[in-house]
């Protein structure tokens, strides 16, 4: 079988470009022989021309300028790594606009600009690939735009966040404060020197994004997710979790009923029977639930450089043989969709609340629930004196009776702090 040469040109070589390079370097001839593509890589940008690279990396292709690997007439395919929105919307906009098919890891140039840049392959007959921008080495992208595209989903719900995933695992695991258990995570390099982005949620909400985009067809940008990260969460709460037979992961949400859609990142207690529940360390799973499917759950590494790689090179063996045959795969038409307003939102709901231990307080803290029609399921009071702290689980809520209920508390007199509060989702 004769082989068709496909030459790419990728931006980036970081530490998901560095294992691409080193995974195409020693796969290429079995790519080739089980696809007819040889897959040759022209050119590569990089910042710094002069740092020393691996051995696999040809350093006479090297090149500081991007723009001219968009341009050029002698790359087939571009793998955008650099990240951001600048200039990486500019580079995919020009490699799209000259037939260039494009595949990239980018999940904040997706959640912010993806409609878009959907429209923009599609009308230019075009691949736009992303499997790595979602969960890493594990196969969601696929799964959703192609296995799953005539199942009519229901919900999405994952773990999407490694370095999150890892905290809490150690501190449920190891009984490490938040502060130690993030220490750990760059130290073993999970999290970032600054690691706002991934403690925060907004990481995960930006995959929470493209999921809802891929899976409902919606229109939809990191604005229009509220998130919440697990910064605020202490070794009290994993205490309580796991008294309980709950545990606490960060998910990733997206859901339509009655033609809205809900999409959102908060931790939630998942009781421990939940096969979320035993997704640990670095590890990312995404459950999906669907009518015709009922569900499954794909798991996997969901960050670090050979399994991003991975997800990478077979959106590239995919972009090339549409461009080999003369096609392409689009996303689809995104319709503009109703989003269910925050107030309206339900769950049951863990709190903790730090008070004065004294008679009457239960009495008064309680009354505040039922003010705002917020029935309480279970309640337990933890240590006495100075460090008594109540802890409730109510049961379903909607947001806005629930911010209510937090800023009526913080003005008793009798509430020394509203802790933290978790979503607690039972199936």
């Amino acid at each position: 079988m004769g082989k068709t040469p496909i030459r790419l040109g990728i931006l980036g070589c970081g530490v998901v470009g560095d294992a691409l390079v080193a995974l195409i370097s020693d796969q290429q001839e079995v790519i080739a022989s089980r696809t007819g593509i040889e897959i040759i890589i022209e050119a590569i940008a990089v910042n710094d021309l002069e740092k020393n690279r691996g051995e696999w990396i040809d350093r006479s292709i090297l090149t500081d300028k991007p723009e001219d690997i968009v341009s050029s007439s002698k790359v087939d395919v571009v793998v955008e790594l650099i990240g951001g929105t600048s200039p990486s919307k500019k580079l995919v906009e020009t490699a799209i606009k000259n037939g260039k098919p494009v595949v990239t890891a980018n999940k904040e140039l997706l959640s912010k600009e993806g409609p878009s840049l959907f429209n923009l392959a599609d009308t230019n007959g075009v691949d736009l690939l992303f499997e790595a921008a979602v969960a890493g080495g594990v196969p969601l992208m696929r799964v959703l735009r192609e296995s799953l595209i005539g199942e009519p989903l229901d919900r999405v719900i994952g773990i999407v966040n490694g370095t999150t995933n890892f905290i809490l695992s150690q501190m449920a695991e190891t009984g490490a404060t938040y502060e130690d258990a993030l220490m750990e995570a760059q130290r073993l390099g999970f999290a970032e020197s600054d690691p706002t982005a991934d403690v925060s949620g907004q990481d995960a909400a930006s995959k929470a994004a493209i999921i809802a985009m891929v899976a409902f067809g919606a229109q939809i940008s990191l604005n229009d997710v509220p998130y919440q990260g697990i910064s605020e969460i202490n070794s009290a709460d994993i205490a309580f979790a796991k008294k309980s037979n709950r545990t606490v992961k960060l998910l990733a949400v997206a859901e339509q009923s009655n033609g809205s859609i809900e999409v959102n990142v908060y931790p939630a207690m998942l009781p421990n029977e939940h096969p979320l529940s035993s997704v640990r360390d670095s590890y990312n799973a995404v459950f999906v639930e669907g009518q015709a499917i009922d569900s499954l759950m794909l798991y996997g590494r969901g960050a670090g450089g050979k399994p991003t790689a991975s997800a990478v090179l077979g959106d590239v063996i995919g972009a090339s043989n549409n461009l080999v045959g003369g096609t392409c795969r689009g996303v689809g038409e995104l319709r503009p969709i109703e989003l269910k307003e925050m107030d309206e939102q339900q769950s049951a709901y863990y709190i903790s609340v730090q008070v004065i231990d004294e008679p009457g307080v239960l009495a008064n803290v309680a009354s505040v629930f039922g003010e705002n029609n917020i029935s309480i399921r279970s309640m337990e009071q933890e240590g006495m004196g100075g460090e008594a702290r109540l802890v409730f689980i109510t049961h379903a809520a909607n947001e806005r009776n629930l911010r209510q209920t937090l800023s009526q508390l913080g003005q008793l007199s009798c509430v020394e702090k509203v802790g933290t509060t978790i979503r607690v989702i039972e199936t």
